[in-house]
């Protein structure tokens, strides 16, 4: 069920469209699961198979993560793993198979060497290195996890926000944009949202 329905989807799209011949640069997204409650922590909810669909179309639809050390080591070797693995489930290996796929840049000082081969760790200024990428050809650019989406969002160089809303209260546990500091409040547009048969809602979110 998509809330906004066609129409919705088509303004959705025009919007975007508009933005890129604005501005030629590639987006920068970030992407999370949230509970009602606002925490971040991954290990206080459950992904379904509709979950994961949707995060598998929008990994299509990007040419580039950004991780940081932690966020990078939760998901490789284990998605690749699983890419592998013919006992999991037809949702799971798609999601899988796209992630390894694409290419990866990992921020970090201590990481001393990626497994897998997409990878490329990096050791420089987290603003100038994506000031670059953005300005460089190819599809959009998806953060995940919490402190590098938490660092780009003060410095304003998030686009687009994809939040999750999961139908659970944890009451407990690391909150979205905890300890962030803005120096201006940040105002956002609606312009997708989609509810799922598990009550999930996805909402996506263009910065004004």
């Amino acid at each position: 069920m998509n809330d906004l329905g066609a129409r919705g989807r088509k303004r959705a799209w025009a919007l975007v469209h508009k933005r890129r011949r604005d501005n030629p640069m590639r987006n920068v997204i970030f992407a999370i699961n949230i509970s009602l409650d606002g925490c971040c922590d991954h290990t206080r909810m459950t992904v379904d198979e509709g979950m994961h669909e949707h995060y598998t179309n929008l990994i299509r639809e990007v040419g580039l993560f950004v991780y940081g050390r932690k966020t990078y080591q939760l998901m490789v070797p284990y998605w690749p793993d699983v890419a592998k693995d013919p006992t999991e489930t037809k949702a799971s290996i798609e999601f899988a198979e796209a992630f390894v796929s694409k290419k990866k840049i990992v921020f970090s000082r201590s990481l001393e060497s990626a497994e897998d081969k997409n990878t490329r760790i990096v050791r420089t200024n987290l603003r100038d290195e994506i000031l670059k990428l953005k300005q460089e050809q190819g599809k959009d650019i998806l953060v995940g996890g919490v402190s590098i989406p938490s660092q780009l969002i003060e410095l304003g160089l998030v686009d687009e926000f994809r939040f999750v809303v999961m139908p659970v209260i944890v009451g407990e546990g690391r909150r979205l944009l905890e300890g962030v500091s803005l120096a201006q409040k940040l105002q956002l547009k609606l312009v997708e949202s989609k509810t799922f048969k598990s009550g999930c809602v996805a909402l996506r979110y263009l910065k004004q």
